[in-house]
């Protein structure tokens, strides 16, 4: 299994970033799985953001992102997207994404295949 994050940058106060994750080498099809994001500032913990499932672009939210983040997918490329918006200092961390078999388990942290990360960092 395969989770390649990117898109990550240096990115100022207010402006917005997207990112990719694309999905490859699963044993069963894609739409099985949700995949979603998670992220880790500098002296915190890995923290939930957000998950889409495949099968049927169902989404789950964190409340500390929802309202300034949109998850999506492309299905014909087994790529799932991160929009983050308004961003703040405080939303610098290392960016990974993440599969499971449904959304609820992935937002108690619980992960069956995790991907490399990719670093935002937002300028002020």
């Amino acid at each position: 299994v395969q989770l390649q994050a990117s898109g990550g940058g240096l990115v100022q106060a207010g402006g917005s970033r997207r990112l990719s994750c694309a999905a490859s080498g699963f044993t069963f099809a894609l739409e099985n799985y949700a995949i979603g994001w998670f992220r880790q500032a500098p002296g915190k913990e890995r923290e939930f953001m957000s998950c889409i499932k495949m099968r049927d672009g169902s989404t789950e939210y964190a409340d500390s992102v929802k309202g300034r983040s949109t998850v999506s997918k492309d299905s014909a490329k087994n790529t799932v997207y991160l929009r983050l918006n308004r961003l703040k200092s405080e939303d610098t961390a290392v960016y990974y994404c993440a599969a499971e078999t449904h959304c609820w388990v992935m937002a108690k942290s619980v992960v069956d295949h995790w991907g490399q990360g990719t670093l935002v960092t937002v300028s002020s």
